[in-house]
């Protein structure tokens, strides 16, 4: 293994344990309850999409795509006290995708993904989610999509760090 490729890999897994100790800090600051919405916006910052449901619940989304392993799902109620927080990249969630899904479906599931790439020939975008880093190896969950934003399968991937 080159030194070049050595220092890529070291310098990867620093920057995604920093960003993890990081989070492991903001995330033991916020108490399901007790914290307001406008606390969770101060010591997190602004949510990348937010969803408002029927009665009046807001679900932000804190992605860690691309170079992290997590994305946070943080719920607040319609009191604007943080309800929740999910980590939601798990094989559970990952198996809850199905063909005929929509685009926003799997968003609101998994959150931003790391990648979105269109491949003319097949007519597919896909989405994929880093979910485990290895040494000499990343993995991936794809989603696959239609034209029409449906979509049609999922598989998984592996890519040699720096590939």
């Amino acid at each position: 293994m080159s030194i070049k490729r050595l220092a890529g890999i070291l310098l990867s897994g620093l920057a995604a344990l920093a960003f993890l100790a990081c989070d492991a800090d903001k995330l033991s600051k916020l108490k399901p309850g007790i914290t307001s919405a406008d606390e969770v916006r101060q010591l997190m910052g602004e949510p990348s999409l937010e969803w408002v449901e029927a009665d009046g619940t807001r679900v932000w989304e804190y992605p860690r795509t691309p170079e992290g392993i997590v994305n946070y799902m943080l719920v607040i109620g319609p009191d604007n006290l943080l309800r929740e927080v999910r980590q939601v990249l798990t094989e559970e969630n990952f198996a809850k995708v199905r063909p005929g899904m929509s685009r926003d479906e799997v968003r609101y599931l998994l959150g931003k993904p790391a990648h979105e790439v269109y491949f003319s020939l097949k007519k597919e975008k896909v989405w994929d989610w880093k979910t485990k880093v290895e040494p000499g190896m990343t993995w991936y969950f794809n989603v696959h999509f239609n034209n029409d934003g449906v979509v049609t399968r999922t598989s998984t991937s592996f890519a040699a760090p720096g590939a």
